[in-house]
């Protein structure tokens, strides 16, 4: 089983246009993506790191949805179920779960210690330390993510990393 994705015609006209800013890694995903290919062929093709990433900022964007789930015949159909966005948060708790917001608190710093170094991108650090919610934390989510994947070991463990904190977050 794998999920495919085709272009909207928004993403066919970023395709033609180049309007949207879109950086030349994250363009060259959104030229592949053709709605025949698995996320997993793509992630063969590519060598992306960051693909889930980037698939998810693509389709947030409007760029790129959901064509279908390939099944193990090799036919492509829509699930009964709407899948869940690539990179959507968890439903928030009723109320507030300390422990879940202490485990991300913690894996956010701890990840930026061991891949950015103990004294980088401290403003980050800083905000995530202050958190008093999961909402406060979520904000620092992006920022974590680009210090992460800026550097070459982040880079190799970005989807890992991403999906951890996602359970908690």
């Amino acid at each position: 089983m794998g999920v495919v994705f085709a272009k909207t015609p928004q993403g066919l006209e970023e395709i033609v246009n180049k309007s949207g800013g879109l950086t030349p890694r994250v363009r060259r995903v959104l030229i592949m993506i053709d709605g025949k290919k698995t996320v997993d062929d793509l992630r063969a093709m590519l060598q992306a790191d960051d693909l889930q990433h980037t698939l998810g900022m693509l389709e947030e964007l409007g760029y790129i949805e959901l064509a279908g789930v390939l099944d193990a015949s090799g036919e492509t159909a829509l699930p009964e179920e709407p899948l869940p966005s690539i990179s959507a948060f968890r439903p928030l708790p009723e109320t507030l779960d300390r422990k879940a917001l202490e485990m991300a608190k913690n894996y956010m710093m701890n990840s930026l210690k061991s891949f950015v170094g103990p004294y980088s991108h401290l403003s980050i650090v800083e905000a995530v330390f202050a958190a008093t919610s999961h909402e406060q934390l979520r904000e620092q989510f992006g920022p974590w993510y680009a210090a992460i994947t800026g550097t070459v070991q982040g880079k190799r463990r970005a989807e890992d990393l991403r999906s951890q904190l996602l359970k908690v977050i």
